[in-house]
């Protein structure tokens, strides 16, 4: 049963889950985790379709209505498309959202309206086909234009999510950006961050959003703000005569923590409040010790009500030597 919407102890709504389904990627982008990968998680210490359903079921109760699938890659994980469908008729849920790197997603395309499936984030740092195998360590272009050519032509509201990276794909701001030019999707440009496994790839990020804004407004003069949703994470910007948008996601400078609306799930459990946080609840194993339903939610409603104020301040309450330089992978996008 949907309650009433909870507010954080910054008066900021929880109604935004990132799910991650999954800490397996079929590719190797050196943003996101070392040449080698990372160390996956055995299958027992994974969250079931079962307890992930459950457990967004709970989150419902108190004012979530949005959740978005995540990895990893998503479509690694067998029955992603079963577990969608269940997950879509959890009353409050409004819809769900996937972030992909296309690679696995064709066959699947044509199910998602009936799914429940709202819109598609696809990572695509390129659009050549060398800079693409050097990032992603894959030669997997023509699989995610094909992808993205379909996701269109069923309708899905397409946005196409950029990491922006000095020295890798600069080249490659102007030519995305004019994906939305002939097609009516949203380009995001992001600051890229230190989840690669490793750590920061710079002593000082060049690629800033002021700088990411400076290179469209000098390809595109006609470049101009547009209003965005409240909580959204992303400046948008028309530009004239484009069908589409672009967006810049200043995720390294952490400038849009005020209105964030957003938690994140692990792949084993950990709930995250901010993603730049090291896991301030272990849902799974309080579902694994036998918690019910009331006991989760008040567990969740603790965590909730002790949130940090902004990205800066929970990068600052990590646990002595866990400095942020975990891989995506294993965090959820």
């Amino acid at each position: 049963m949907q309650g009433k919407q909870f507010f954080d102890n910054h008066g900021r709504p929880i109604e935004y889950v990132r799910l991650a389904v999954t800490d397996r990627c079929n590719l190797r982008c050196f943003y996101c985790m070392p040449e080698e990968g990372i160390r996956y998680l055995p299958k027992k210490e994974l969250l079931t379709y079962e307890e992930m359903l459950r457990l967004v079921g709970i989150m419902a109760g108190f004012g979530v209505k949005k959740v978005r699938l995540t990895g990893g890659e998503p479509f690694v994980r067998k029955d992603l498309m079963y577990f969608i469908k269940k997950l879509n008729e959890i009353p409050g849920i409004e819809g769900i959202h996937i972030t992909t790197n296309g690679v696995l997603t064709l066959p699947h395309i044509e199910e998602f309206k009936a799914a429940g499936i709202k819109s598609v984030n696809l990572s695509m740092d390129t659009l050549d086909r060398e800079r693409f195998h050097s990032i992603t360590r894959r030669d997997e272009l023509p699989a995610v234009m094909e992808t993205f050519h379909a996701l269109l032509d069923q309708g899905i509201e397409t946005k196409i999510n950029v990491v922006v990276m000095d020295g890798q794909n600069t080249d490659d701001i102007v030519p995305l950006a004019m994906l939305a030019k002939a097609h009516k999707v949203d380009v995001r440009f992001i600051e890229e961050m230190p989840f690669n496994g490793e750590g920061s790839h710079y002593p000082v990020l060049v690629w800033t959003h002021a700088k990411i804004h400076q290179e469209l407004v000098r390809a595109f003069p006609s470049l101009s703000r547009r209003v965005d949703e409240a909580a959204s994470t992303s400046a948008t910007y028309g530009i004239d005569g484009f069908k589409g948008s672009v967006g810049i996601i200043a995720a390294f400078t952490r400038s849009f923590c005020g209105t964030c609306n957003r938690i994140r799930m692990t792949a084993q459990g950990t709930l995250k409040t901010c993603l730049y946080d090291d896991g301030v609840l272990d849902l799974r194993a309080l579902l694994r010790n036998g918690a019910n339903d009331a006991e989760i939610s008040a567990a969740l409603l603790k965590a909730f009500g002790q949130r940090a104020k902004n990205g800066f301040e929970a990068e600052a309450r990590r646990a002595k030597g866990h400095a942020v330089s975990e891989s995506m992978s294993t965090i959820g996008g």
